[in-house]
This record gives C-alpha cells, sequence and structure tokens, in this order.
C-alpha cells in the first residue's frame, strides 16, 4: 500500500515539475516570438526585388532600397573574418595544445576580458587606430572592429571544440613519428573541423548584427562601395538611421531592413546547426 502511495505521489511530482518546465520554456519562447512575428508582420511590406538590389532614395522621394546596405554588410564580414578568423582560432588551438603555461593563462585571460568589453568601446578603439589616422571613416575600420569582436568567441570555441579530440589520435601519430606541428594541422583541426565551421559561422553571424561599432568606423554611404578605405553602408547603421527619421516611408523601410537582417543571420544560424549535424555524424 506505500509503495503503491509512494508511486503515485511521485508521478504527481514529475507531472508537476514537467508542467513548470514547459511553463518556463513557453515563458521564455514569447518575447522572441512576438519580436519575430513584429518584424515579420511589418517588414515583409517592404521586401521587393527592387528593395533588395537598388540604392536608397534622396529623402522626399518614395522608393529605393537597400542593395547597397547588404552588399556592405557582407563585404565587411568578409573582412573581419580575414581578420577575426585566423586569430581567433589560432589563439583557441594554442590554447587547447599549448596554453598550460604562464602564456597560455595570459592569453585565455586576455580573451575573457575582451570577450566582456562592450562593442562600442571596440568601435571607438578601432576609431582612433585606423580612422583618425586615415582622417575617414572607412569599411577597413568596420571590419578591424568586427573582426576584434569576433577573437574572443572563437579563441574560447576552439579551444573547447579541440580539447574534445581525443588524445589517442594525437599519441598514435606522434609514436608514428609525425612532428608535433603536423598533428596539429593534419590529425587534430581534420577531426575538430566541422565544430571550429559551427563556431565561425556563429560568431560571423554575431558580427553581422552589431551596430555600435560600425557608427564609429565605417559609418555609411548611399552608394555602392568595394574599397577598403571608403565608408561603407551596412545593415544595421541603415536600420539606425531609418528608424530614427521622422518620415513614415523609411520608418517602413527600417522594418524590412530589419526583416533582411535577421533573415542572413538566421541563415548563417542554420548553416551553422547544419554543419554541426554533419560533424556529428
Amino acid at each position: 500500500m506505500k509503495m503503491r502511495v509512494h508511486s503515485a505521489v511521485r508521478r504527481v511530482v514529475n507531472w508537476g515539475m514537467t508542467g513548470l518546465c514547459l511553463t518556463a520554456v513557453l515563458m521564455a519562447l514569447m518575447p522572441l516570438g512576438s519580436i519575430l512575428w513584429l518584424v515579420v508582420s511589418k517588414g515583409a511590406r517592404s521586401l521587393s526585388i527592387s528593395f533588395l538590389t537598388e540604392l536608397p532614395a534622396a529623402v522626399g522621394e518614395s522608393g529605393g532600397g537597400v542593395g547597397n546596405a547588404i552588399v556592405g554588410t557582407l563585404y565587411l564580414v568578409v573582412l573581419a573574418g580575414l581578420l577575426g578568423l585566423p586569430l581567433g582560432v589560432g589563439a583557441g588551438v594554442y590554447l587547447a595544445e599549448r596554453g598550460a603555461g604562464r602564456l597560455g593563462s595570459a592569453v585565455r585571460f586576455t580573451a575573457e576580458v575582451l570577450g566582456s568589453v562592450p562593442s562600442i568601446v571596440v568601435g571607438v578603439v578601432a576609431y582612433g587606430l585606423v580612422v583618425a589616422t586615415m582622417h575617414r571613416f572607412s569599411a577597413l575600420a568596420g571590419g578591424l572592429a568586427l573582426g576584434i569582436l569576433m577573437v574572443p568567441t572563437l579563441a574560447r570555441a576552439t579551444e573547447e571544440m579541440v580539447r574534445l579530440v581525443p588524445h589517442t589520435l594525437r599519441e598514435a601519430s606522434l609514436a608514428l613519428g609525425v612532428p608535433a606541428w603536423r598533428t596539429t594541422l593534419s590529425i587534430v583541426l581534420r577531426t575538430a573541423w566541422g565544430g571550429i565551421l559551427n563556431v565561425a559561422l556563429l560568431g560571423i553571424a554575431r558580427a553581422a548584427g552589431e551596430t555600435a561599432p560600425l557608427l564609429f568606423t565605417s559609418l555609411n554611404n548611399q552608394y555602392w562601395n568595394f574599397r577598403p578605405d571608403q565608408p561603407t553602408a551596412s545593415l544595421t547603421v541603415q536600420i539606425f538611421n531609418y528608424a530614427i527619421s521622422p518620415y513614415e516611408d523609411w520608418q517602413r523601410k527600417a522594418w524590412g531592413s530589419a526583416l533582411v537582417l535577421l533573415l542572413l543571420v538566421g541563415l548563417l544560424s542554420l548553416l551553422a546547426h547544419f554543419t554541426r549535424r554533419r560533424s556529428a555524424i
């Protein structure tokens, strides 16, 4: 009889805790769902081929698009990746393979501190290093700021990915007479490549959504630009400029630009999820 009572109590407690967990999940998803619904419902009205391919229209004129901002965002992300990916991945590999000494502790501490620095501070630093030196805003300064923001996340995540590689693979390679540096490149990195690629895509997605650093570095451009020493448009800055304007047409375009940015970041997140699944298989 007592066993039946205890079993019934356990079932009731289990159902109650399950219900509490589901309630907590729904409460956490409600803000996200409301944001997604608001962006999609208001931004979908502005989407069109011309909106995605044309230049912004002049003040007071209807039409125009954010084609230069889309290209500029991709351009800035590429520049940031050229700087941030080698540094971040290289630092992560070093921390996992040779990070037990004082230098490794210093690199790890620096990555942790850099990861907690506000993005606007990084933008000010890039302004002092590049913009003040060149006496102009530029895509190069924006790529530098975004690349710096990518480094700490890439370093710590890459370190964890490399640590997941079994030590038996390293030992087998070294036992065959393969040098340690070649073991790291040919065995360790090849094994952890799927996880590192997943981390890199998430880092790029994070950089693509930054606004504050670009206000101090690449600023904006109403035209097409592919020169690294010139100001460059970006979706985040374009959204900021449109959202604070008093014109209703620009505010609608801000919602459309926000939806485009959301789709871009979502696509990168889906690619990261796909690479993670493929690497797990």
